[in-house]
């Protein structure tokens, strides 16, 4: 592999550059190894770069800004090609992914890394030792990055620090006993510039949203997230998986669960569903039970709930939805009789369509979190992928326009998820387009005839509005390809339960 080298940054005489370039060579022969890379990744690297750019304070704020919505300047980022973990391919490179020059001769670029030498000046003076140090520990850094290693989760960071040592040492500039305590993780922002996993924080911990099905957990939510990331549909049962979402600010995390509706089940499906409910509330530190405020009294779902809670003595906020449909003063009563039934923590009124009283409630469950390190980085919003969204956009628009025709005998798998880069973008990564495919499942064939329609008018209506939302999320246009077919009785085979992202082995 070949580390190509574009120096931006005109601040620095060439004895500082030169020293840093001489041990470029030597770290990309270093990485590529099977310490770091997997066989298949190995074998692409005699035809493989990496582009390395030197940039200025201002560019890479610029970059941050531009890229990511962060208006900061950080040390380093890393922009990578292909979907890796662990120097393993997620999906392997297609002949399609090599570029051919004028001689013919192809190669596979692995991505784009910049990093700022300035940032580097100062960090290596704060830590106390060379720069040459520091500015090769970010491109080591940033390398592993590009190969699919993280910090996200603590084994994650674990691994990575480990990593790092073991490049840093192969070039000959292994850690000082005296500083390599102090040089971890927690003493290097994360690329993004924003507080990274790991880092203290007053209030830090996992709250479960649970109520009957069409409560108005996937709407709060989305509202607390700021983005779609859970399909919202006015029929029940419309989360099937737990969905985690993150709220971060400067001294609060905040791992809101999403699950399924606590309803009677009918299937393996339903089963499973249920059961993640009951699961996620018992590991949780803190459960938000949400109430119907069109209700007045508790319904068995609610009391089983809270005496699930009761049976675990776990701490509860009560959340009264719909207070801009019925009104404050109506919330009386429901208060009074849930409070008979449980010492609630504290019992909010929320509308989770508005977001009226959502501020109060965010406050109140930070105060009963515990301080402790980050779970995730700054930046998580979800930890579902973009491809996971996209399936469950494209469900969300079967419920929305077969309306009571078709039940929740569907799925969406989505088999492929292409990305094409922009010729014209402001960087070779950007995305011009992105190729959706997808199967559609129903449990009879008078579904899908009603999931395709008359002339193919209501899939073409279902994958047009689904198409939409999924180009908003990601920002460029999406060609969706979407194919129905009857699988008889899904929901209680284990290999499509596995594939849609339910199993009854699966951890929470």
């Amino acid at each position: 592999m070949i580390i190509k080298t574009v120096y931006s940054d005109e601040n620095f005489d060439e004895s500082s550059l030169e020293s840093i370039s001489s041990l470029i060579p030597e770290l990309a022969s270093s990485v590529c190894t099977e310490d770091f890379l997997s066989v298949q990744a190995l074998r692409t690297m005699k035809e493989a770069y990496v582009t390395l750019t030197f940039v200025t304070p201002d560019e890479i704020r610029e970059v941050n800004s531009e890229q990511r919505g962060i208006d900061k300047e950080t040390d380093c980022l890393s922009f990578p090609m292909f979907d890796m973990e662990d120097g393993n391919f997620v999906e392997i490179p297609s002949a399609g992914d090599y570029e051919t020059d004028e001689e013919g001769n192809e190669a596979l670029c692995y991505g784009d890394i910049l990093v700022n030498l300035s940032a580097a000046k100062r960090q290596s003076e704060d830590f106390g030792h060379s720069f040459e140090r520091e500015a090769v520990f970010l491109i080591a850094h940033s390398l592993l990055h590009l190969f699919g290693y993280d910090h996200i989760e603590k084994a994650d960071e674990e691994v990575m620090i480990s990593k790092q040592k073991r490049l840093m040492k192969a070039v000959g500039l292994a850690f000082d006993d005296e500083i390599e305590d102090v040089y971890e993780m927690d003493n290097h922002k994360d690329e993004t510039g924003l507080i990274p996993a790991g880092s203290h924080c007053a209030h830090v911990g996992t709250v479960a949203l649970l109520g009957r099905p069409n409560v108005g957990k996937s709407t709060l939510l989305n509202c607390i997230s700021g983005m779609k990331i859970a399909i919202v549909s006015h029929k029940p049962q419309t989360t099937r998986t737990n969905i985690r979402s993150i709220y971060n600010t400067e001294d609060t995390q905040i791992i809101f669960t999403d699950t399924p509706g606590v309803h009677k089940p009918g299937s393996k499906m339903g089963g499973i569903m249920v059961e993640k409910s009951f699961r996620s509330a018992i590991a949780a530190d803190v459960v938000l039970l949400i109430a119907d405020g069109r209700f007045t009294e508790p319904g068995s779902v609610e009391k089983r709930l809270i005496k699930l809670c009761e049976e675990n003595k776990k701490r509860v906020v009560l959340a009264i939805n719909r207070e801009d449909e019925v009104g404050r003063n109506a919330l009386l009563p429901i208060t009074a009789n849930y409070s008979q039934l449980y010492a609630f923590e504290d019992v909010v009124p929320i509308s989770a369509r508005t977001g009226k009283g959502v501020d109060t409630l965010l406050e109140v469950l930070s105060k009963l979190l515990p301080e402790g390190p980050r779970l995730y980085d700054g930046e998580f919003l979800t930890d579902q992928t973009e491809r996971e969204i996209a399936g469950e956009m494209i469900r969300e628009q079967i419920l929305h326009y077969t309306d009571q025709e078709i039940p929740h005998g569907t799925a969406v798998i989505v088999t492929e998820f292409k990305e094409s880069a922009a010729e014209d973008g402001e960087d070779e990564y950007d995305r011009s387009m992105v190729v959706i495919k997808a199967d559609i499942l129903c449990i009879r064939k008078s579904h899908k005839s009603i999931i395709i329609g008359h002339d193919g008018k209501m899939i073409k209506r279902i994958g047009t509005a689904a198409r939409k939302n999924i180009e908003k999320m990601l920002g460029c246009k999406v060609y969706l390809d979407l194919y129905v077919k009857v699988r008889e009785d899904w929901q209680n085979n284990d290999a499509i339960l596995k594939e849609t992202g339910l199993s009854d082995t699966e951890e929470d």
